[in-house]
């Protein structure tokens, strides 16, 4: 009786097997695909900015993009110009080109 038994649960551990790596596959591509395809977006944007660009910082400022260098902005907010604020591009949310405006 115990031979059946274990003769029919090594069938089912290929079938367990088969369904553990389809769920996978289905989080891989509702959840993790999606992330790294927003992460890039947001590289190639970062990658692109230049001075003269208008961003809207994470904290939820507006300014223009007076300098860049490697890993630093120099950003200009309001419109009295005498507010620059150096910070990291990453925390840049959006961009809109200088010469789209």
């Amino acid at each position: 009786m115990y031979a059946l038994a274990a003769q029919g649960l090594g069938g089912n551990w290929g079938v367990l097997l088969i369904v553990y790596v389809v769920i996978f596959g289905g989080f891989w591509f509702l959840f993790m695909r999606p992330q790294k395809k927003e992460q890039k977006r947001i590289q190639a944007m970062i990658a692109e900015l230049e001075a003269g660009d208008t961003v809207l910082t994470t904290s939820g400022f507006y300014g223009v993009v007076i300098d860049v260098s490697e890993e630093d902005i120099i950003v200009e907010f309001g419109s009295n110009k005498n507010c620059r604020i150096p910070m990291q591009k990453s925390a840049v949310a959006r961009v809109e080109k200088a010469s789209e405006a």
